[in-house]
Order: C-alpha cells, then structure tokens, then sequence
C-alpha cells in the first residue's frame, strides 16, 4: 500500500515536471498558480479533511504569510529568502494565537471565530493602508524576486519553485498520514469524545494541526506574492477562506491528492466559464451541488471509496 501510494504521488509530481515542457505559455503559467492555490488547499485540508475542524478564517494565515513576506521586502528592505522566513513565522505566530483562542469553542462557534478573526485581519490591512496599500496592495518589482541567484520571474524558474513547494507540501500530508500524530487527529474527527478516553491530550492535538495547517497556508501565501509579484487585500477577503473549503470538497476531504484535483477542477471550471458568461459562480456552484449529489466524497474520495481502497 505505500509502495502503491508513493508511485502515484510520486508520478503525479513526474508528470508536472513533464509538463513544464510541453504546455503552451497559458496554461503552463495557469499550472504553477494552480499547484501554490493546491500547497494552501492541502493546508487546510490537515483541519478540515483528517482533524475535522471547519474553519472559515483560513485567509488570515495565507495573508499573514502574503504580507509578513512583502512588507519585509517593501519596508525592511529584505531580501526573498529572509523575507519567506519572515511570512512563515507570521503564519506560525498568528495560528498559534488563534488555535488557543478559537479552540475553547466547538462547532459553528469555531467558525464563526475563525471567520471573526479572518475579517478583523482583513479590516487591519485596510485600516493600515500607508503600510499595506489597502485595497490597491503593491507589486514585488522583478529585479527582487530573485532567490539564490535565481529569477523568479522567469516562467521555468517559477514553474518549478512552485512544483518544489508543491511536492513538499504533499509529501508532508503523506508523512502526516503515515505518523501517530496524523492517526491521533483522525481518531478526533471521528469521535473525539473516545480519543480523549483513550488518553490523548485532545487540545494538543487539535491545536498542533491548527498550528501546521496555518503555518503552511503562509508558506503558500508567501510563495504566492513572491513567484507571482503582487500582494494585495483581496487574499486576505473572505472568499479566500470559502475558496479551499471548496477545493478540498471537490476533490476529496482527507485525502492527500483531492486538494490538487478539487484546485485544478475548480480553476478551469472559473476560467472557461467566465469566457461564457458574467455569472460564472453560478457555474461553478451548479457544478458544486452536482458534485455533492452525486460524489458526495469527492472526486480522489469516490476514487478511493470505488477502485482504490489504499489511496491515502
């Protein structure tokens, strides 16, 4: 079963890399968007798909990562690499404070923290627009977005830092699965009441996934408004706490490789919908309801339920 599960993956990621070769410049730039989008959809997939926690605030730590990176490029006259470490203790910093916070609540109380948290983090940006450039945000100039010696502006360069991130943000959910600790947060979407029995520090878990789920989620919002050159409020809105909710739905919640096909699916489902019609979310809403009718579980997770019993 993990020779199986690591052959698939690891095939996904051999066939990206393929990819970069032969997809025309459109599409080529549409996939490496599309695997940063997937880094932060796996993110939050560890708290909602294995721990079963709705959260409806996971912008806050894609914008903390998004603007800890820019702000210490734009004012701290950082460098990428300083700069990325900067985002990901932001990410880190902020979903410790809301894990202690929002986890002395349950159910719809704990999103509606989370949500609560996600738009005061979003008034703040505005609220500190001399800073932040509110809702206009500001562009990483090209001659910055360079890490190691190497221009991530360029389309191949960019192409495969996003694959790297890619990669390593799924081989740490397959880790995860594989471990105790990712055993232990399945136990707890489960049935938390019999963990805790059991003898588990239920809270610690809990707040250990909230903590890894947001601290990747900066990662990937950091990565973001590097590899791409722009941050902006709009990441920190509230649809992009609703969008990985979404993409974790289509493709599979608690599954390692639904969150990459539910992002991907999603993506050009807006994109050709959009070139139809102005009401393109009602495309892509109708295509949602399909969906849950019909793969209640998913589109890796009725793979999982119907062909491929192992597939983690």
């Amino acid at each position: 079963m993990i020779s199986r599960s690591l052959a698939l993956h690891g095939g996904l990621i051999a066939l990206l890399c393929v990819l970069q070769f032969v997809l025309p410049a459109y599409h080529h730039g549409n996939l490496a968007r599309i695997m940063v989008l997937a880094t932060y959809a796996g993110a939050y997939n560890i708290m909602f798909g294995y721990t079963g926690l709705l959260s409806l605030g996971h912008a806050l730590f894609f914008a903390a990562g998004m603007y800890g990176m820019g702000l210490a490029m734009q004012h701290g006259g950082l460098s990428p690499a300083p700069a990325m470490a900067v985002g990901l203790l932001a990410g880190l910093a902020v979903s410790a404070v809301l894990g202690v916070l929002a986890l002395r609540t349950a159910g719809v109380a704990f999103m509606i923290v989370t949500l609560m948290f996600a738009q005061a983090g979003y008034l703040a940006i505005l609220y500190f627009g001399n800073w932040t450039r509110g809702d206009e945000g500001f562009v990483i100039q090209q001659a910055e977005r360079a890490l190691a010696g190497i221009d991530l502006s360029d389309p191949t360069n960019r192409y495969f830092a996003a694959l790297v991130l890619f990669a390593l943000g799924m081989g740490l959910t397959l880790r995860l699965v594989r471990s105790r600790f990712g055993r232990v947060l399945v136990a707890i979407r489960e049935n938390e009441e019999r963990t805790r029995m059991l003898g588990y520090d239920v809270f610690a878990h809990k707040l250990g996934a909230v903590i890894l789920s947001g601290t990747l989620s900066a990662v990937a919002g950091a990565a973001y408004g590097l590899l791409f050159g722009y941050v902006g409020a709009t990441f920190g809105a509230v649809q992009y706490s609703i969008f990985p909710l979404l993409w974790v739905l289509l493709g599979g919640a608690g599954t390692v490789i639904g969150p990459f096909l539910g992002t991907l699916f999603m993506f050009y489902l807006i994109d050709l919908s959009s070139g139809i019609t102005s009401a393109y979310m009602l495309v892509a809403g109708v295509a949602l309801v399909l969906l849950t009718l019909f793969a209640p579980q998913g589109l890796a997770g009725e793979i999982r339920a119907r062909l491929w019993r192992w597939l983690p």
